[in-house]
């Protein structure tokens, strides 16, 4: 007991540590310019280039590992880096590189009548932890989106990609460090024990905000476990809605796509929605195109009595993020219903409508309360490459203080700036 209550007291030690220093490079970064930070960032692909091989070795290492402990497939599937994703990675630095200052920014001002000079601006929030599991490409996108925000960063991954991901920060704080940035502006973690994920969340004294990536058991034990503000993001219960009206082509083509694009990520479509009016003319083609692309279909009643092979749904699948090639699909009365069901049973991520009415496209936009709704667009748009944000670090469904995919912008607060010339309270 005392050997390990020693390991903890160890880990403990070693994370504040890590608080310490990146509380000390924040306070740097935040006096840096949007060029040099965007310098460091342009360094990065070339870094990650140089380290290929490395990269290379550490992977295959993390994927026998994983493969022997038993992981599902698509958590293998997350954990792999292939030449697309290595090149998805370094567009994503590029991009990112690229967009304008997110600091500095004088989002409201005006100038009293006394003459007091008065302004808002974007200042960086601090120090953010970030804990995630499997994707490596996560740490690639969390780091740049913190240092192109002026952040200091320290990334917590799994176990299950620790070879991996201690390759990809060592090669970006090299980068960061190459053009002036302070060497503890990203600090990855660099054990697997569960006890240094308990230590990042005690440290309200030099961490700003925790934010989770992963499947829900982890986002519930750093909402509940977090001494520090945590921007999470549950699941992604993600529907589409055929109205009434809705194309077949398009229908079918949206629905193939926001399910089978990418069955393992959190924007992929789980429940599709038709509407009564079409089922009759859409459910057939749209179920004959998901079970080519190898899709289980699981029906309601109503869904029966059209194609009796479908397997039946439960109460229960209506709540199910499958990450997993299933979809369960429900015929409902009308728009409103589809936008009850939504309301009820969605997580709040993305949510998507197929309508050739304007109409009815804004009614559905304006009473779906999630943080992405889409009209005639695949659910997989939803993110921050599509949206013009470069690289994220999740998707949000809370409320504050950021809902959506959180990029550079989103990883801001505010500061007030009055300027004056003598000005007394009177």
């Amino acid at each position: 007991m005392a050997t390990t209550c020693r390991t903890r007291a160890g880990i403990q030690h070693e994370i504040e540590a890590m608080g310490r220093r990146a509380r000390a490079a924040a306070r740097l970064l935040a006096t840096t310019s949007g060029q040099q930070r965007a310098q460091a960032l342009a360094a990065m692909p070339a870094e990650l280039e140089r380290a290929r091989a490395a990269l290379a070795e550490a992977n295959a290492k993390d994927l026998a590992a994983a493969r022997a402990a038993g992981l599902e497939a698509p958590l293998v599937k997350r954990l792999e880096i292939t030449p697309k994703v290595f090149d998805y990675m370094r567009a994503r630095l590029d991009e990112v590189a690229a967009l304008p200052d997110p600091l500095g920014r004088i989002l409201e001002g005006q100038t009293r009548p006394n003459g007091l000079q008065v302004s808002k601006v974007s200042v960086p929030l601090g120090v953010i932890g970030i804990i995630y599991e499997s994707r490596p490409n996560v740490t690639t996108d969390a780091a740049a989106v913190c240092l192109k925000s002026g952040n200091a960063v320290i990334l917590r991954g799994g176990s299950e990609a620790l070879h991996t991901n201690l390759v990809l920060a060592e090669a970006m704080a090299a980068a960061a460090q190459s053009a002036g940035l302070p060497a503890a502006a990203l600090q990855m973690v660099r054990t697997a024990d569960r006890e240094a994920v308990g230590a990042l969340l005690r440290l309200e004294g030099y961490v700003d905000v925790i934010i989770p990536r992963g499947g829900k058991s982890l986002v519930r034990r750093v909402a509940e476990d977090s001494r520090i503000p945590v921007l999470k993001h549950y699941e992604g219960i993600c529907h589409l809605y055929l109205a009434a009206d809705a194309p077949e082509a398009m229908a079918v083509a949206l629905t193939v796509n926001s399910k089978c694009e990418r069955v393992e990520v959190c924007n992929a479509l789980e429940t599709l929605l038709v509407d009564a009016a079409s089922a009759g003319r859409l459910l057939p083609p749209v179920v004959a195109a998901l079970r080519q692309a190898g899709v289980s279909c699981r029906g309601c009643a109503r869904c029966l009595e059209l194609i009796p092979d479908l397997d039946p749904a439960s109460e229960e699948d209506w709540r199910t993020e499958y990450l997993a090639p299933i979809l369960s699909i429900r015929i409902v009365d009308d728009g409103a219903a589809a936008i009850d069901h939504i309301n009820t049973y969605g997580s709040g991520h993305t949510d998507g409508i197929v309508t050739a009415n304007l109409q009815t496209a804004a009614r559905f936009t304006s009473a779906v309360d999630s943080a992405s709704v889409l009209v005639n667009a695949s659910t997989r748009l939803s993110g921050g490459g599509d949206y013009g944000m470069g690289a994220v670090v999740g998707i949000s469904t809370d409320k504050l203080h950021a809902r959506g995919p959180v990029g550079p912008n989103e990883l801001t607060s505010t500061k007030w700036i009055a300027v004056g010339n003598g000005h007394l309270r009177q």
